[in-house]
């Protein structure tokens, strides 16, 4: 058998990124910047309040708060009179004139002599007139232009994760576009003349299509552009016909049901001629025997996945995903691993590193990480049920076959509970 490591060595060097595109920025969300974005503007544009407020003179305020008094000796407010006021998206320019002041909305741009604005709750509200019982400084609550970002700046570096505040800091800049590495294409193939989509009833010996469906699920949580071809007869020119149209539309193909028995000859046989594809056995527990070679004159990568859902889906976490985070830019392709102690002792295959669902938890009173199997022994591995209900892989070393409770082990995140 060839090794885990072994296997995805040679499957994520066939990774090929595609061409970076320039796309608009809504559709950028998730994708990997594929250049630093040199800004021309600046951001604030122009000085603007920064709340709600009255926009002064920090010089005439400058008193406020202090005991002031008349000439006859009694205390005074120190007053300012409200001489208009500036919305938010006004272009009417005003100026302020000594020891006047002016209420401006958030976002509002400053008139021209203001230095600061003033919060409603730094004095008493008013409308024609104020009185001030607080000072403020210059500068204080007003945003100035290129606080944020300034000519020349980079907003977005390239080999940033583009999420939900690049894309606010890309439309604030004016950048209506983005070049981004794209989701790479992948097809998804189910083969096996038992199959029948969910949308019929099961007849005698027939069972609905899951691969086709979980498979394109994954490769989407994977980062891929998925295109679900579905059930398709394993009748050879039909399949050649069908696998030959997504080689030229994709670049990455997984076709399930291909591989055990006598349908992995048949598939090889039909197959011949399109590329280089190995059938082997892969020391790892489920998915052992799989295929995997390149096919088509773009030499795509396709993979031939059991016809068990469980073992297809965790053949995919194990092989393909990999691949496709390469191929989307991801300096770290693989999940995050931890250590975790198990509630449950776990038995394993020998020779083969195993790979169980399981849920992880925290305890509470430690903080470490727990784990527990779920599906109960190897020999359960066609239970998709418990795959839905995992949020974690464990993964047992090829030599270790019995695992007790409290010993520790390597699990891979899947998913984190809501």
């Amino acid at each position: 058998m060839r090794s885990v490591e072994d296997q995805q060595i040679k499957v994520t060097a066939a990774a090929v990124a595609p061409r970076p595109v320039r796309v608009a920025i809504s559709e950028a969300q998730g994708l990997l910047c594929a250049e630093d974005v040199v800004t021309e503007r600046s951001l604030p544009g122009f000085d603007q309040a920064a709340i709600d407020g009255y926009a002064v003179r920090s010089v005439d305020v400058a008193s406020a708060g202090a005991e002031i008094r008349d000439e006859a000796g009694d205390l005074v407010d120190l007053t300012l009179p409200v001489v208009g006021e500036v919305i938010a998206g006004s272009r009417q320019p005003i100026r302020l004139q000594p020891r006047q002041t002016v209420r401006v909305d958030t976002g509002a741009p400053m008139p021209t002599l203001a230095d600061a604005v003033l919060p409603v709750d730094f004095t008493d509200g008013g409308r024609a007139r104020i009185k001030v019982y607080e000072a403020v400084r210059s500068g204080d609550y007003v945003r100035r232009v290129g606080d944020d970002v300034q000519p020349g700046d980079v907003a977005v570096r390239a080999g940033t994760i583009i999420g939900a505040a690049q894309v606010g800091l890309l439309a604030a800049v004016g950048q209506d576009k983005v070049l981004v590495h794209p989701r790479p294409r992948l097809s998804v193939i189910s083969v096996g003349g038992e199959l029948i989509d969910i949308d019929r009833t099961p007849g005698p010996g027939q069972v609905y299509d899951v691969n086709s469906y979980a498979l394109a699920a994954a490769a989407r949580d994977a980062g891929a552009d998925v295109n679900r071809v579905g059930i398709v007869s394993s009748d050879p020119r039909q399949l050649r016909d069908v696998v030959e149209g997504q080689l030229v539309r994709s670049e990455v193909v997984v076709i399930a049901g291909a591989v055990g028995g006598w349908a992995s000859d048949q598939i090889r046989e039909t197959l011949e001629g399109l590329g280089e594809l190995e059938i082997t056995r892969v020391a790892m527990h489920p998915g052992s025997v799989q295929g995997f070679g390149k096919l088509g004159r773009d030499e795509v990568p396709t993979f031939l996945l059991p016809s068990n859902p469980v073992g297809a889906l965790v053949t995919f976490e194990v092989m393909v995903r990999p691949l496709i985070r390469i191929a989307l830019g991801r300096r770290h392709p693989m999940r995050r691993i931890v250590r975790a102690r198990t509630i449950t002792p776990i038995s394993s295959v020998a020779g083969r590193k195993g790979y169980l669902r399981a849920q992880l938890m925290r305890d509470e009173t430690t903080g470490d990480y727990l784990v527990q199997p779920l599906g109960g022994t190897n020999s359960s591995s066609y239970l998709l049920a418990t795959l839905a209900e995992a949020n974690s892989l464990i993964m047992i070393d090829p030599d270790d076959t019995e695992i007790r409770t409290g010993d520790e082990v390597q699990v891979a995140f899947l998913a984190q509970r809501g």
